[in-house]
C-alpha cells in the first residue's frame, strides 16, 4: 500500500513539473510572437495632485472649556492600555498571497505584449522576495523577456544569475539552453558550444538535451563554413 502511494506521489509530482514546462514554453512562444519594443518604457508618472481651496465658514467654531482640570494617568494604567509588543516584520518580503498576485501580473503582462512592464515587475519581485517560491520562475521569465527585446546580454546575466543562486529549481535545464543561445547570437560562439556541451553531458535524455545537441551541430556546420580553405 505504502509502495503505491509513493508511485502516486511521483506521478503527481512528475505531471507538476510537465505542468510548468509547459507554462514556460507557452510564455516563451508568447513573447517571441509579439512585437516588442527594443528599449524599456519609462514607469507610469503619478499624476500631479489638484489643489482645493475651501471656503472659511461663517459660524465660528465653539470655544473650548478650559476650567476642567487635567488629570495625568497613572503609569499602571499606560501600560495596561499599551498594545502588546508585535513581533519584527520580515523585512520587505511579502507574503505567498501577494507574491502570487505579483508573480501573476508580470507573466500577464509579457503575454499580453507589455514585455518590457513584465520584465521590470518581475526582476523587483525577484530581487525583492528571493526566498519565495516563485522567485526563480521570475527571474527564468525575466530572461525570456529580455530576450524577447533583444537585451541578450542582461538575460544572459538572468539565466546565469538563475543557475547559480537556484541550482535545484526545475526551471535550471532550459536555463542553460537558454543561456546558451544567448552567447550565440551575441556572437560567443565557443562558450555557447561549451554552454551546449554541458547541458547534453549533465541532462541527457531531456527534451533541452536534444534541442542542444541540434544546435551543437548547427555550430558546427558554421565552424566549417567560416574556416579558410586549404590552398
Amino acid at each position: 500500500m505504502q509502495g503505491l502511494k509513493t508511485q502516486v506521489q511521483a506521478l503527481k509530482d512528475q505531471n507538476a513539473r510537465i505542468e510548468k514546462r509547459l507554462d514556460r514554453l507557452e510564455l516563451r512562444e508568447a513573447v517571441r510572437s509579439r512585437p516588442a519594443s527594443s528599449e524599456r518604457k519609462p514607469k507610469e508618472e503619478v499624476p500631479s495632485l489638484t489643489v482645493v481651496r475651501l471656503k472659511p465658514k461663517p459660524n465660528a467654531a465653539p470655544k473650548i472649556s478650559t476650567s476642567v482640570e487635567v488629570v495625568e494617568p497613572m503609569s499602571e494604567e499606560l501600560e495596561a492600555l499599551s498594545p502588546p509588543p508585535q513581533e519584527p516584520e520580515r523585512g520587505d518580503e511579502v507574503d505567498l498571497a501577494q507574491g502570487e498576485a505579483i508573480f501573476e501580473s508580470g507573466v500577464a503582462a509579457l503575454k499580453t505584449g507589455n514585455v518590457a512592464g513584465g520584465v521590470d515587475r518581475l526582476q523587483s519581485f525577484a530581487a525583492q522576495n528571493p526566498k519565495h517560491p516563485k522567485a526563480d520562475n521570475a527571474i527564468y521569465f525575466t530572461g525570456v523577456g529580455l530576450m524577447g527585446l533583444n537585451d541578450y546580454e542582461d538575460a544572459a546575466t538572468a539565466f546565469e544569475k538563475l543557475i547559480s543562486s537556484y541550482p535545484a529549481s526545475d526551471a535550471v535545464v532550459e536555463a542553460q539552453l537558454r543561456l546558451a543561445e544567448c552567447r550565440a547570437r551575441l556572437g560567443r560562439t565557443a562558450e555557447a558550444r561549451e554552454a551546449y556541451e554541458k547541458l547534453v553531458r549533465e541532462h541527457p535524455g531531456t527534451a533541452a538535451a536534444a534541442q542542444a545537441t541540434a544546435r551543437l551541430a548547427t555550430l558546427k556546420e558554421d565552424r566549417t563554413a567560416q574556416a579558410p580553405k586549404e590552398p
